[in-house]
Order: structure tokens, then sequence, then C-alpha cells
């Protein structure tokens, strides 16, 4: 299998690669969902009953927001994660996971009586996955407890969908801070989206959430409009091996790909929202952010495991060093 990366189309005037200032190290704050990640690999997914062998097993932390975190601090950011999960094994192998990968955790709270978030995760010898998630209980929803105060010391912040509240809350305050806000906006109810978009700077959707929340329109141009309507500044949608597509208003804009070979999908969306927020972050305009962002999860495809591929900052910008045109 082959995936895409973001290719040359609007490339700077002078050909060189838009890289953030090495002596500016972007504050941003990540918020959401982490989960604990159990992993089986197969040659292929099941497709009914029975017993499969697996070739390999791994176990560890993910999450939207979680993943996203781990990615923007990997390639350079001073990150904070503010989440919930419950006081247990899952819990707290998932709090000393991000802390030892340089994400500070002094605002992931364990809860107890609660249970985390915890996917079941099979993926082929083509890369491709089966997720299976449970997303946790007895997690209290009000966000009351979260530092706000802070948010204005933040360059980007970044939300998920699956705490609303405190989503809402985040979003809110970095709004009022003039912080740049990044939503990433995968499969939600209606509702949830119709109250976080408003807040909401850059909506990056997944193909299949912006075609459920758009349900009545007929293409992605529409879709794309249907969210802007709904009051976020840019929406945009990944499209996998066919690129991405976003609308700021200025009519569709779309990057085509380049060839990868893909190893493991998993996690590919949550490292590009995490590119995404570093590189907002550290003030890149939004089409070269895209494609700073797209080559962090083409190279993150190229490796098993979620967090394990994670690029650094040296690598993105090796991998976008080898089109010249970019």
């Amino acid at each position: 299998m082959k995936i895409m990366a973001a290719e040359s189309t609007d490339a700077h005037e002078d050909g060189r690669i838009p890289s953030p200032n090495p002596r500016a190290r972007p504050r941003v704050i990540c918020l959401g969902l982490s989960a604990f990640d159990i992993t089986w690999v197969v040659q292929q997914l099941p497709s009914g009953g029975g017993k499969r062998r697996a070739l390999d097993f791994r176990e560890g932390g993910g999450g939207m927001a979680a993943n996203a975190a781990v990615t923007a601090a990997r390639l350079g950011a001073d990150v904070q994660f503010w989440g919930r999960a419950g006081q247990d094994s899952a819990g707290r192998s998932m709090r000393e996971e991000m802390n030892g990968l340089g994400v500070d955790v002094s605002h992931f709270r364990l809860f107890e009586q609660a249970r985390s978030s915890v996917s079941g995760i099979v993926v082929n010898a083509q890369g491709e996955r089966m997720i299976v998630n449970f997303r946790g209980a007895g997690l209290p929803a009000d966000p009351d407890w979260l530092p706000l105060t802070t948010v204005a010391e933040s360059n980007a912040v970044l939300a998920d969908p699956r705490w609303p509240e405190g989503a809402l809350a985040l979003l809110k305050a970095a709004r009022r801070a003039q912080i740049p806000t990044i939503l990433d906006a995968d499969m939600a109810e209606s509702e949830v989206f119709d109250t976080l978009l408003p807040y909401t700077d850059y909506a990056v959707f997944s193909e299949p959430a912006l075609e459920e929340y758009a349900a009545h329109t007929a293409d992605h141009q529409e879709q794309l409009l249907f969210a802007r309507e709904r009051g976020c500044v840019l929406a945009a949608m990944t499209l996998g091996e066919r690129g991405i597509a976003w609308d700021d208003g200025r009519g569709i804009r779309h990057l085509p790909s380049f060839q990868v070979d893909v190893v493991d999908t998993t996690g590919a969306g949550d490292v590009f929202h995490g590119a995404l927020t570093f590189a907002l972050g550290a003030h890149m305009r939004a089409r070269d952010a895209f494609r700073f962002s797209a080559a962090a999860a083409a190279l993150k495809c190229m490796h098993p495991g979620g967090r394990s591929g994670t690029p650094d900052l040296a690598a993105v910008l090796s991998f976008l060093q080898k089109f010249k045109e970019w």
C-alpha cells in the first residue's frame, strides 16, 4: 500500500522549506483523549468469528490529543497535555509514558472510581487497521479544575471532541487570548461540533467525520463550506492517500501527495494534528503548516506502532528537502 504526503503546489517563491525559528520553542496545549492501546499485528484483518494468529503484539499509550501532544514534543515544542483518565493501571501507565516522552502531565488528572479509555487495535500486513475503543467510564465532565488563566502563555492549542466540556473551556480561553485554536475533528455527535466550531480557527476533519456531519451535502466543497458556516475560520479534511483539502473563505484548496511505503497507519491522523499544532505555534502559514504536517504523518506511516514511529523535526525537514520544488 502507498499513501501520500503533500507535494509541491504553491511552494515558496525562493524554493526554501519554511521551518520554525530555531530559537523559538513553541508552547502548546493539547486537550482530550488519552487511551491505552493494545495492538495485534495480523496477516489479514478478521472478517468473522474464529481464531487468528498474531504476528506481533504491542501495548502503550494512544489517543487523539495524547498522541498529538507526544508528536509536538518530539518535534521540539514545550507541550502540556490536559486530560482525564482513571486511577487504574492503564491511567498510571499512560501518564508515566507521556511524562517520559517529554510531555508535561501536571494537568493529566487521574480520578478515583473512574475507568480509563482502552483501545484494541488490529493491524494487517498492508498497514490497514481496525480499532475497537472503550471511551472510559466515571470520568467527570466539569472542567473547572483546568488552569485556564495560563492559556495566554501558549502559542497554539489543540482539542479533540472526546471531552467536549474541557474542549470548549480551552478553546474559549484561547480565543479570548487570541491564541490559534485547532480542533481534531474526528467522529463526534453533530451537537459537539456545533458547540466547538464557533471557537475554532483550524477545524481539521477526517473525511468520514465531515461526510457524516454534513450528510445532506453533495461534495467536499459543500462539506467544507458547511463546516465554515458553523463558525470555524478554516475547515479542512484529510483524505488519506488523496492528500488534504481546505477552505478558508477564499475557495477550496487541495494538496496532493507523494508516495511512501506504508507499514502502519495507526496514529497517522494524530501525528498530523500534533505537527499542525507545532507548526502553527511556530507561526508557519496554513498551507506550509499543512505540508509540514502531512510529511510528519507520512514518515510515521513508514514505521510500526503509533507513537514509536513519530518523527523528530530533523527527520521531517530532511524528508521535505528531497523535494526541491516544495
